[in-house]
């Protein structure tokens, strides 16, 4: 069903086929196992629940691991438009594999749904657009919290990847205009077994707030390190973070840790004003019938809404993706452009804590 055209031709194209239907055809490169397998995992699970069909045509889904590893998610995305003549490419949740994938899209004129907020130098995201809210807008929502929390000083513990200097750049700049110190910046690896040094370095520094960046499983460690050496003050986490591996392994000493989230992860909590509660209560329903209660997770939720943005934007997906308006989804509201394939506002972000184990909206 590989279709370019304007999205007004297709659609008249669409109403001449009558009732015939192409399949579509989706590859998915997920890391399934490495560091990032806590975020590629949930995803997964999601996509098992898919239907068979989309606005009408057969679904082909095609599931491969890239092991957290960018050489296998561009091996991965190549052999998806060589090989399977995909019609899309969603992937990969971790940030530093949906970037060079990125390249493969634009060289092949495919569309990208990265399960990641991969951050590309402008005019280099034609052919990608982003399931989860900017670092930016995000980072927007901490910042907004630190400064009604009276947090004048900040130390920054996080990966020192693309994920990590995303998060670093854009949470710098809100700083200073909030006139928020950062007074040390440390970085591991996501492969790292201890953040002790680094640690060290920080809680010396005795900073009011710590924002640690990391994502799943991964970011329990280097709170738990924080701890450990005597940090008292307020720690602020990614959404990212935003999975229930965090209180699984840090257990008590991630207890009124803050983080920043989208909405679908505590859909019950939401207002009923809140545009995206009933889609992200709906989420959460299936997806807990399936994997039972609490299994709820900021990365399935991305899978969860790629689906309805396919279901409106089928058949022809950059044009459509770009046209299709505002559409509700378990995260917020997106509203893709053709200059701005990130979509959602700074009304986004929900801020949660960790209380007995568990969310409560902030």
């Amino acid at each position: 069903m590989k279709v370019r055209l304007t999205f007004v031709a297709a659609v008249a194209a669409l109403l001449a086929a009558g009732t015939a239907h192409a399949d579509l055809t989706v590859g998915v490169s997920l890391p399934l196992t490495g560091p990032a397998s806590g975020l590629g995992l949930p995803m997964q699970n999601e996509f098992k629940l898919w239907p068979t069909t989309v606005a009408g045509q057969k679904l082909n889904l095609i599931i491969l691991d890239d092991a957290t590893d960018p050489t296998n998610g561009v091996k991965n995305a190549k052999r998806f438009v060589t090989e399977d003549k995909v019609d899309l490419i969603i992937g990969s949740a971790a940030t530093p594999v949906a970037i060079p994938m990125a390249d493969v899209a634009a060289e092949s004129g495919t569309v990208q749904l990265s399960a990641s907020p991969a951050p590309l130098p402008p005019g280099k995201d034609t052919w990608t657009f982003r399931l989860p809210q900017s670092n930016g807008v995000m980072a927007t929502g901490v910042i907004t919290h630190m400064v009604k929390n009276g947090v004048k000083s900040v130390g920054f513990l996080g990966y020192n990847d693309a994920y990590g200097e995303s998060w670093l750049k854009e949470f710098s700049a809100l700083a200073e205009k909030q006139n928020i110190k950062i007074v040390g910046v440390e970085r591991f690896a996501r492969s790292d077994t201890s953040v002790t040094g680094q640690a060290l370095k920080l809680v010396s520094a005795n900073p009011d707030a710590m924002l640690v960046v990391a994502s799943g499983s991964g970011a329990a460690m280097p709170e738990k390190a924080l701890v450990e050496r005597g940090y008292k003050g307020k720690i602020y986490q990614t959404h990212a973070a935003a999975t229930r591996d965090l209180m699984r392994i840090g257990g008590k000493d991630v207890e009124s840790t803050i983080v920043v989230s989208g909405p679908a992860v505590i859909a019950e909590q939401l207002p009923d004003s809140h545009p995206s509660k009933a889609v992200a209560v709906d989420f959460v329903t299936k997806y807990e019938k399936a994997y039972g209660s609490g299994s709820r997770n900021q990365f399935a939720g991305h899978a969860y809404d790629a689906l309805l943005v396919l279901e409106k934007a089928v058949p022809v997906l950059r044009d459509a993706f770009e046209n299709m308006g505002l559409l509700v989804v378990s995260h917020g509201v997106l509203h893709w452009t053709k200059d701005d394939h990130w979509g959602f506002t700074n009304k986004t972000p929900v801020m949660l804590k960790v209380v007995n184990a568990d969310w409560k909206i902030e």
